[in-house]
């Protein structure tokens, strides 16, 4: 009984360790698509003219080279929307596929700054880096902020 105790012990303790190196020696596998889709609702403008504080996205959008690397804008809203220097009409997606890692800052009326910051970061091809990378993953799921 007490061996069977230790043992227990032993592989739960011992869990979140082999679930750390596995998740870091793992490679990021595609999921069939490497797009990060974000849409403006509809009534976006109209709540925005009426004084409503509005956050339809994140303050910044963080993509990775290989893994999401491809922005996907729709505008469902019934007015047009500038993002950067493209304009969207009602019903009209916008695509914009990143190929280096850096900092983008567009201008975005959709965003109450008027400001959208995409960062690209580099594929985390090591080890750690991807361990790293799946960590931030699972603080931003859980509502933590980005590392």
């Amino acid at each position: 009984m007490r061996r069977r105790l230790l043992a227990a012990t032993l592989v739960l303790a011992a869990s979140p360790v082999v679930g750390a190196l596995a998740a870091a020696l793992v490679p990021l596998s595609a999921t069939g698509t490497r797009d990060e889709v974000h849409e403006i609702p509809p009534g976006t403008w109209a709540r925005r003219m009426a004084g409503q504080p509005l956050e339809i996205f994140p303050e910044r959008i963080r993509l990775v080279l290989g893994v999401n690397d491809v922005l996907i804008l729709r505008n469902r809203d019934e007015v047009p929307h500038q993002f950067g220097p493209a304009l969207m009409m009602p019903g009209q997606t916008f695509r914009l596929p990143f190929s280096t890692p850096s900092e983008f800052q567009f201008a975005c009326t959709a965003h109450a700054s008027g400001q959208m910051v995409i960062v690209v970061d580099p594929y985390p091809d090591t080890p750690w880096a991807r361990l790293r990378w799946r960590a931030r993953q699972a603080r931003e799921w859980l509502g933590g902020n980005e590392a």
